[in-house]
């Protein structure tokens, strides 16, 4: 019964006594409800009352009786994060002192949380300590058989100046207001980490999770790719503190390279991204690193599901030096390898792993220096088929792609108004991807620095100068036939591969500025600019860029309004500069982004913003023609958003989008390839009682174009027919996408372990989408590919 109720009940009943004190009937006179009327008539006739006496004698008696029940004890839980980043505070000491004077003490997990058990209700006294932090106290009313959450964020200690004086000696009182600080773009999107973990169809994973925010297209299946505001994958940029990573998604896309538990933020840019980013067209994920947890104690994790296991220790180790190790390695591939063979084609499941390696060490607060050693590597290989006249596929497909990075980043708050940030890094990348007699590999070996010096000049201006150089020396090697143009058998008819191999680098040192400038309450404006080089063209790209926000209340739910411009260049890589397969002497491409937006705010938690872009595209590289390819892309962007609740959590996210190109300004416009006119996400998740957490997520998304195949043309010397493609290129689109995905949390704190089990059921309703097209062996006729009809995946958790 005391797990049920949620409130203290009292039952008035009228008790009916015989003359040898036991109880004969019970009613009751004054009802509580919440079942406590039943019990309490129960427990009243167990009851044995001394007698009541006339004359000394024993006699029946009938008295009103207030039986009462005691409440249940209250749940206290939260997160404990730092004020200004919204990142973790791990092994923070969260006191509670009950009513009665009583201490209950609880320290934060990895991930900021916390969780304290039979309280007792009432008003409590709550206390944070962490180190280098200020302690934040609080009083709370806890109410019986209930949890009450709380978030609280912590200042550093260094932000606590002494109390101004005048110049009467005398303390002056200042007030301090402080919130997180705006973004240096027009938008930033960002996922919170108690978000990212449970998110329906992503598999708790971090990096998966930005594909249902606005204005990021479905890729094709599989393909792990990143595809914003109607650019191609390569146009956009992974960084990982500031270091660039060729990309960020395993084979398949079911999981990135770099594990949710390592990662502190994610900072998405669809567009309009400031002057520290370059060298892209698209759009920016920079992906920020969580320092190793410096409680004193040893902490872990692992996990394991249907597609992969993963595995992290971390602990400090004296001295302000800690460490955190951690890797991840697919299986997926033991169990689907044989069925996918069965089938025929595949003769091995992509297979992947990832690693981890980091120390750190903290010189007080916001000064530290930290070694991060990470990589990640994917191999698949899949039998060659005759079916279809794809001769150059005999012998099959295999590829193989990695990239490791050694990486030293060096924060410094110097002063109160002044920051320097310094990363440097060295490693290698390594593409290798064969079909039949072709192939091609690509070995790199980039070696890049980044430093940034942040100063207030004045307290409505803060300026920001740095310096971004990446040198990128490269090993290619290529065998494949010379491309052919749309209209013409693909392959050539009796047509030899042509080989190649060069060897060269790629050196492209930056320099920007930009200053943040917020003349009046609610105004705030990012002046900038940023130079590149490139050393193959030997020329100069000079990017201005501007934006703005406006507050258009004062007080109350915020209205603002919001716009950018800016220019912005993407180099030609080292095969489209390759005098065999590409052309010498290309320039770099180039975009011109624009955007308007208006965000509103309704209420504490609901948050709605809409968003207009338009991307100018000229100077792009098209086979055999040079600097010739221009086009754009535009659309509208809006996301409804339900945040800062801790038990609830979700959005709706709507993108009208529409991308063209052309291979030369004589040409008509077309849609370009990964051109997806709607895309809607709807996601949810809920907190339930006794540890569950439910949520779906359903997705609705216009098919990927195609180029259809026209009827074949017959190869005598090699016996097949070659494919002839229609023109223009993907003029045709596949049928629409849907899907439904569900997701349930169990969790179980049985300290110090914490236990999750989850179930992660991807395409609930079996639905099996139009992934591709099919072609007999003539191509005089077609099938639709379907994808996968349901993936379930069942894992769990462990955390110490």
């Amino acid at each position: 019964l005391k797990d049920k109720v949620k409130e203290r009940g009292v039952v008035r009943l009228v008790v009916e006594i015989d003359p040898n004190g036991a109880v004969t009937n019970a009613t009751t006179q004054a009802a509580a409800g919440h079942g406590f009327d039943e019990a309490a008539i129960e427990a009243a006739k167990k009851l044995v009352f001394t007698p009541a006496t006339r004359d000394g004698k024993p006699i029946a008696s009938k008295i009103t009786f207030d039986y009462a029940f005691d409440p249940p004890p209250a749940r206290l839980t939260g997160r404990v994060a730092r004020r200004a980043t919204d990142s973790p505070i791990a092994g923070a000491t969260v006191i509670v002192t009950d009513a009665k004077g009583a201490e209950h003490r609880a320290t934060t997990a990895p991930d900021g949380t916390f969780r304290i058990d039979n309280i007792p209700h009432g008003r409590a006294h709550v206390k944070v300590e962490a180190r280098n932090q200020k302690t934040d106290e609080l009083d709370e009313e806890l109410s019986p058989g209930e949890e009450t959450g709380l978030v609280i964020r912590l200042v550093p200690v260094e932000d606590l100046a002494p109390p101004p004086v005048g110049a009467d000696g005398e303390p002056v009182e200042e007030v301090t207001v402080r919130a997180v600080r705006p973004p240096r773009e027009v938008t930033k999107r960002s996922i919170p980490r108690e978000e990212i973990n449970v998110i329906p169809g992503t598999n708790g994973d971090a990096l998966r999770s930005i594909q249902n925010l606005p204005g990021v297209a479905r890729p094709p299946p599989f393909a792990g790719q990143l595809i914003v505001r109607g650019s191609a994958p390569e146009d956009s940029g992974y960084f990982i503190d500031g270091t660039f990573v060729p990309l960020i998604y395993h084979f398949g896309g079911l999981s990135s390279v770099v594990p949710t538990d390592v990662i502190d933020r994610i900072d998405f840019y669809p567009g309009n991204f400031g002057v520290p980013f370059g060298r892209g067209m698209g759009g920016v994920i920079d992906v920020g690193l969580r320092g190793p947890n410096d409680d004193g104690k040893i902490h872990g994790m692992a996990q394991a599901d249907l597609i992969d296991l993963r595995v992290l220790a971390e602990r400090s180790i004296g001295k302000g030096w800690s460490f955190l190790i951690a890797g991840r390695r697919s299986w997926f591939d033991v169990w689907l390898g044989p069925i996918l063979e069965s089938a025929g084609g595949v003769s091995t499941a992509p297979r992947y792993y990832d690693y981890q390696l980091m120390v750190q060490k903290e010189f007080g607060p916001e000064h530290t220096l930290r070694f991060l050693f990470l990589g990640s590597d994917d191999r698949i290989s899949i039998f060659g088929s005759d079916s279809g006249g794809d001769f150059a596929l005999g012998g099959g497909i295999r590829a193989t792609i990695a990239f490791w990075r050694a990486q030293a980043r060096y924060v410094n708050k110097l002063s109160k108004d002044t920051r320097l940030t310094g990363v440097f890094a060295v490693g290698g990348d390594k593409v290798d991807f064969g079909f039949g007699e072709n192939y091609f590999t690509i070995d790199t070996l980039p070696i890049s620095g980044r430093l940034e010096l942040s100063h207030r000049i004045a307290k409505p201006i803060t300026t920001n100068v740095g310096l971004d150089v990446i040198d990128t020396p490269y090993d290619v090697t290529v065998r494949l036939p010379r491309p052919g143009r749309p209209g013409v058998p693909t392959g050539g008819l009796g047509e030899q591969p042509l080989t190649t191999k060069v060897s060269g680098a790629v050196y492209t040192p930056a320099a920007y500025a930009d200053a943040e400038v917020t003349p009046f309450a609610g105004t705030r404006i990012v002046p900038g600019v940023r130079v590149d080089y490139l050393k193959t063209t030997k020329a100069w790209d000079v990017s201005p860029r501007v934006v703005a926000r406006q507050d258009l209340t004062k007080s109350g739910w915020r209205s603002t309004v919001k716009g950018g411009v800016g220019a912005y260049y993407q180099p030609p890589d080292p095969a489209q500069l390759d005098e065999t397969f590409g052309q010498p002497g290309l320039k770099t491409q180039r975009a011109i982004h624009y955007s308007l937006g208006y965000e509103q705010e309704l209420g504490d938690h609901l948050q709605l913003s809409v968003e207009g872009f338009y991307k100018d595209l000229d100077r792009l590289v098209v086979q055999n023609n040079g600097n010739r390819g221009e086009g754009h892309a535009y659309g509208t962007e809006w996301l409804a958003r339900w945040q800062k609740d801790p038990k609830l959590f979700g959005w709706v996210a709507y993108t009208l989008s529409r991308s063209e190109r052309r291979d030369d300004p004589s040409e008509p416009l077309r849609r370009f390839q990964f051109d997806q006119t709607h895309i809607l996400t709807v996601l949810a998740s809920r907190v339930l009682p006794k540890g569950f957490r439910v949520g779906a997520r359903f997705r609705l998304v216009s098919g990927n174009l195609y180029t259809p195949a026209n009827p074949g043309v017959f190869d005598a010397d090699r016996n097949s027919y070659l494919s002839v493609n229609s023109f223009p290129p993907f003029g045709a689109r596949l049928g629409m996408f849907h899907q439904l995905d569900f997701r349930i949390d169990k969790t179980l704190d049985a300290k110090p372990l914490k236990l999750t089990a989850y179930l992660d059921i991807q395409n609930v309703y079996f639905h099996r989408s139009e992934e591709g097209v099919s072609y007999s062996y003539d191509y005089r006729f077609s099938s639709p590919v379907l994808g996968l009809p349901i993936l379930p995946i069942l894992g769990m958790r462990g955390e110490l």
